[in-house]
């Protein structure tokens, strides 16, 4: 024994041991399983009172009298007070490290938190949140494991004292500065941290960093990596409450938090709370924190948006306020591609190809319908569903209908307030093209859906339902590429179904092939639609 604080120093020096092994980092030595018990024991015996983690309380105790000064000792009141100064310029590095340590520990066995395992105790035990027999106790101790149960429980409307949620927020904040503290992304992201994050570990600096890198704007991301993200903000749960998010509070980078939660419905709290229901009646969803491989959570929202614009016929068909909360999701993909899962990862390619040039808000999905006959065919479906939706429900087109503001107040406020998916709004909109109110970015919008309805019969919602039955009647070669699929068209053609449709209707002969009386009234709006 060389000093009187040795044992300090020899209890540190075990639990940075465990947390190396945690996040499998080189050389790290292989802990017995007792000795790790005894490790966190210990830890969980010092959580009441900093003065008995003997190492942490010599390496903060300047730091204490900085910031915590009139914070009482006990109920783990000073380790949270200098958790929240951790990355203060002035805290010395020496007490950074051995809270973040500390920090890790709670990590994996949340009881080292006096003050977490006491508010929430009486919750865990009501929500069954320490009872899956199937599950390692260990795991069932992680930090993680407490705030996705918890987290369930309050996304599907139960009580969970505010206590306890008070509790939550603070290390859902904790997880979202310090990317250090979830072994998983240590482990899988160091490539990633290395590369493109050195050196901007504060704040949550690093862990935006890489957000951005899982948006693909520097290069490629390893999948591994991604999955760790991805689990990392659905446990910290950001979208429930932007303010545990420092670096987002500060430098207002959305883009990033908003991809990921684009990959996963249920981080969007609002459309979860609206849609819950619609999800497990339509889409055979489980629980908040549970997960299916027959429906990931990425094909959860195209399941919503595919029953939201159905007919009274065609039945199964969203509740209103879930629809609502689909369309507004539409409207936020509609300004950045990377915002739509299955339209980033088929379009890349074309992306690259023809949209380089295309940087603004809602230009890039512009370009992709543009060049449409040029796109590779997974591309050509997801951006014809998209276009089909728009002809449904323009309003989807938030940058279009901003610019149109004068023009709609003016000619078309009564159809934008009524619209039900008819198209109506764009067709006023095209009627009035010429007038004074418009100006010039809304023409070349109306103009641009003008020009890429001719290129699909899908593509313009009055003609898909005034002639679907006629184009299978009456157009075999289109019958024998296609087959109908509820309201929309199969994307099993093997061909595109592009303006042939269109131009093989407009062409009947009048005395043999007229066609439905909705039909030949639409083949006479189609035609002034394209000349106006």
């Amino acid at each position: 024994v060389q000093d009187i604080h040795s044992q300090g120093e020899v209890i540190a020096c075990l639990e940075k041991g465990l947390v190396r092994e945690a996040e499998e980092q080189p050389a790290a030595h292989r802990i017995k399983d007792d000795c790790k018990k005894a490790i966190m024991r210990v830890a969980e015996l010092s959580s009441d009172d900093f003065h008995l983690d003997r190492y942490l309380y010599f390496a903060c105790r300047d730091d204490r009298e900085r910031f915590c000064e009139s914070t009482l000792a006990g109920e783990g009141r000073v380790y949270k007070c200098l958790f929240n100064h951790k990355f203060e310029e002035a805290m010395s590095e020496r007490c950074r490290e051995a809270l973040t340590t500390r920090q890790k520990l709670i990590a994996q066995d949340y009881k080292v938190s006096y003050s977490l395992a006491k508010a929430c105790k009486s919750d865990l035990r009501k929500y069954h949140c320490s009872a899956d027999s199937n599950m390692p106790r260990a795991r069932e101790a992680r930090l993680s494991y407490l705030l996705l149960c918890l987290e369930s429980a309050v996304h599907r409307g139960r009580v969970v004292s505010g206590e306890c949620q008070g509790e939550m927020m603070d290390y859902r904040r904790m997880l979202m500065e310090d990317f250090s503290l979830s072994p998983e992304i240590v482990l899988h992201c160091r490539s990633e941290i290395e590369g493109h994050c050195s050196g901007l570990h504060r704040k949550g600096r690093t862990l935006h960093c890489l957000m951005r890198v899982g948006r693909g704007d520097m290069g490629a991301i390893d999948p591994d990596c991604q999955r760790a993200l991805q689990i990392l903000i659905q446990e910290a749960d950001p979208g429930a409450d932007y303010r545990i998010d420092r670096a987002l509070n500060e430098a207002c980078e959305l883009l990033e938090l908003q991809y990921f939660i684009a990959r996963d419905w249920k981080l969007d709290p609002i459309l979860y709370k609206k849609c819950q229901g619609d999800a497990a009646r339509l889409c055979h969803t489980h629980g908040w924190n549970e997960t299916s491989e027959m429906m990931p959570p990425g094909a959860i929202f195209s399941c919503l948006y595919r029953h939201a614009y159905r007919s009274l016929e065609q039945g199964r068909r969203l509740s209103r306020d879930c629809k609502v909360e689909v369309q507004r999701i539409l409207h936020q993909r509609a300004l950045d591609v990377k915002l739509d899962p299955e339209l980033q990862r088929q379009c890349m390619t074309d992306l690259g190809k023809w949209c380089s040039e295309k940087t603004e808000a809602g230009q890039e999905l512009e370009c992709l319908q543009d060049h449409l006959e040029d796109l590779v065919s997974g591309c050509r479906d997801v951006v014809g569903n998209l276009t089909e939706l728009e002809s449904e429900d323009i309003q989807i087109e938030a940058l279009l209908m901003q610019a149109c503001e004068p023009v709609i107040q003016t000619y078309c406020h009564e159809v934008a307030d009524n619209q039900i998916n008819t198209g109506d709004l764009m067709e006023c909109l095209v009627q009035n093209k010429h007038q004074k109110e418009m100006n010039e970015k809304c023409g070349v919008g109306v103009t641009h859906f003008q020009l890429i309805q001719i290129k699909d019969f899908r593509f313009s919602y009055k003609f898909k339902t005034a002639c679907k039955e006629d184009v299978l009647k009456l157009c075999p070669n289109i019958k024998k590429k296609c087959s109908r699929r509820t309201s929309a068209w199969s994307r099993s053609c093997t061909t595109p179904v592009s303006r042939t449709s269109t131009g093989c209707v407009r062409t009947w002969p009048s005395a043999t092939h007229s066609g439905s009386s909705s039909c030949r009234r639409t083949r006479w709006w189609i035609r002034n639609w394209t000349t106006s």
